[in-house]
């Protein structure tokens, strides 16, 4: 039973910066395809930034350059970086994983992924 915690979220002012960590477990695939997304009240989910393999990042338009995403196998756990908080970038923050390494496509749309967190708060004011 695959499980994912993530921590990290908290409310800070613009400018600032967080660190959100997601930490996997149970799963019994060695690889595996991670991302962030996030949702806003009254918006879609929408991708934040995806890691397919411990190289390859993508990254949603409006946190490119702010964001950055990362993983450490070893710990099971993936990260993302976030600077220049910007207040339109408050929302619940979900980690996601899948088994295996999912095409660029597919590594950034929220049905790509069968595993979710249970969501980490960032407000920024």
């Amino acid at each position: 039973h695959v499980q994912l915690v993530e921590s990290g979220g908290a409310s800070v002012q613009g400018g600032g910066s967080l660190r959100l960590s997601c930490t996997v477990s149970g799963s019994r695939h060695s690889t595996y395809s991670a991302g962030w997304f996030r949702q806003a009240p009254g918006k879609e989910r929408e991708g934040v930034a995806v890691i397919p393999t411990g190289s390859d990042a993508y990254y949603g338009d409006s946190v490119k350059g702010r964001f950055t995403i990362s993983r450490d196998n070893a710990k099971n756990t993936v990260y993302l970086q976030m600077n220049s908080l910007k207040p339109e970038d408050t929302a619940m923050y979900y980690c996601a994983a899948a088994e295996g390494r999912l095409s660029r496509f597919m590594s950034t749309q929220t049905w790509g992924y069968k595993y979710w967190g249970q969501g980490t708060q960032v407000t920024v004011s």
